[in-house]
C-alpha cells in the first residue's frame, strides 16, 4: 500500500528517536571506555597534581607539558592499557615532518661548485710535458724549452720565460724536470699553452706592483743561473750581466747600465757572490741617480766601493776636462 505524508513523518520521528537513543548510548560508552578528541590542554576531567615544576602537571603518574598543542585523532580508541605519553607519541607521529628534515644533505664536494677557479687536469699537464721532453732523458732540455717558447710565442731570452722558470721553481737553466713542470703548472692553476700565456701576462703585471714578489723573483734568479751539476756557488760575471738585464726588464734602476758597464770593462772580476747579488737590489734602492748618497762607511760589499770610486773618478775627470775647455 502507498504511504501518506503523515506516515513519512511518523517514520522520521521514530528514526530520530532511535538515533538519539543510539547517541546517548554511545556517549555513555565513550565516557566509560574512550577519550574524546580534545586538545591536550582540555584533557579529561581528572584533578591534576601540581609539582614544583610549573611547566608540567601529572595525570595519574603521566606527565604532559601544559603548553602542548598535540591533537589526539578523533575516534581513536584509548584503552586503559595505553598511557598518555603513548597517545601523545602516536599523535605526534601523524604530524608533518619539519621542512628542514626533508632537505638532502649537501656533500662536501658540492662546496667547491661556487668556486671560480678552473679545474686543472694533471693528466693534461703530463701530456704537455711529454710533448716537449727529451727523448733520452725524463726532462725538458734546451731543444724542448725552445719548442715550448715557440708555442708560447716567446723568445727564449724573454722576461716571461724567467717568470715561468721561477713559477716552476726550476733548479737550473735550460732544464725542467717532470716534477718541476707538473707541480709548477698545478700551482699556476693551468694545464694548457693558452692558460700558461694568460698566467704569465697576469704575473708580469703583478710584479710591477708587488715589490715582495719581485724580490723573490730576483733572489731566485741568482740560484737559477748557477750550474748545480758542478756545485757552482758564484755566478760567472758574464752570466750575471745577462741575468741582471733580464730580471730588470720592466723596472730598470737608473744605476744599472753604469754598473753593468763597469763589470764588463773590468775583466778581472770573475764572478758575483750571492751576497753581492742580493745587496745590489738594496744598493739600487738607497743610492741616488748620481751615487751622491752612497756612504762607504756602511757595510756594503767591497765591489760596490770600487764601483762608486770608479764612477766618482769618471765624474771628476769630466769636470776637469770641461773646466780646461772653459779656460781655453
Amino acid at each position: 500500500m502507498g504511504h501518506c505524508l503523515s506516515c513519512f513523518k511518523d517514520q522520521a520521528n521514530v528514526e530520530i528517536t532511535s538515533t538519539q537513543r543510539k547517541k546517548d548510548e554511545m556517549t555513555e560508552i565513550v565516557t566509560s571506555s574512550q577519550v574524546p578528541a580534545v586538545m591536550v590542554s582540555d584533557y579529561p576531567q581528572e584533578e591534576p597534581l601540581l609539582h614544583n615544576n610549573e611547566n608540567s602537571v601529572t595525570y595519574k603518574s603521566n606527565t604532559i607539558p601544559q603548553n602542548a598543542n598535540t591533537i589526539i585523532s578523533i575516534g581513536e580508541p584509548c584503552s586503559g592499557d595505553v598511557t598518555n605519553s603513548q597517545r601523545i607519541q602516536k599523535a605526534s607521529d601523524k604530524q608533518p615532518k619539519s621542512f628542514y628534515q626533508k632537505l638532502p644533505s649537501i656533500p662536501r664536494t658540492m662546496s667547491s661548485l661556487g668556486s671560480s677557479e678552473p679545474r686543472v687536469s694533471e693528466f693534461k699537464i703530463n701530456q704537455l710535458f711529454d710533448l716537449y721532453k727529451d727523448s733520452l732523458e725524463d726532462a725538458i732540455l734546451a731543444e724542448g724549452i725552445e719548442n715550448l717558447c715557440n708555442d708560447l710565442q716567446l723568445s727564449p731570452d724573454d722576461f716571461k720565460v724567467l717568470i715561468l722558470a721561477w713559477k716552476l721553481n726550476a733548479s737550473q737553466m735550460c732544464r725542467f724536470t717532470q716534477l718541476e713542470f707538473v707541480q709548477g703548472l698545478k700551482n699556476m692553476k693551468t694545464d694548457s699553452i693558452k692558460g700558461i700565456q694568460y698566467k704569465l701576462n697576469e704575473i708580469t703585471s703583478e710584479l710591477r706592483r708587488d715589490s715582495d714578489n719581485f724580490k723573490d723573483l730576483y733572489r731566485f734568479t741568482f740560484k737559477f743561473g748557477l750550474d748545480v751539476s758542478t756545485g757552482q756557488r758564484i755566478l760567472p760575471t758574464d752570466i750575471a750581466v745577462l741575468l741582471w738585464r733580464l730580471v730588470f726588464t720592466n723596472n730598470e734602476p737608473p744605476v744599472l747600465e753604469k754598473w753593468l758597464s763597469y763589470l764588463e770593462k773590468n775583466t778581472h772580476i770573475r764572478g758575483i757572490p750571492k751576497d753581492t747579488w742580493y745587496m745590489f737590489l738594496n744598493f739600487c734602492e738607497f743610492v741616488g741617480d748620481d751615487l751622491s748618497t752612497y756612504d762607504d762607511t756602511e757595510a756594503w760589499p767591497s765591489l760596490f766601493d770600487d764601483f762608486v770610486e770608479y764612477e766618482n773618478d769618471q765624474m771628476n775627470q769630466n769636470i776637469t776636462k770641461n773646466d780646461l775647455k772653459i779656460q781655453d
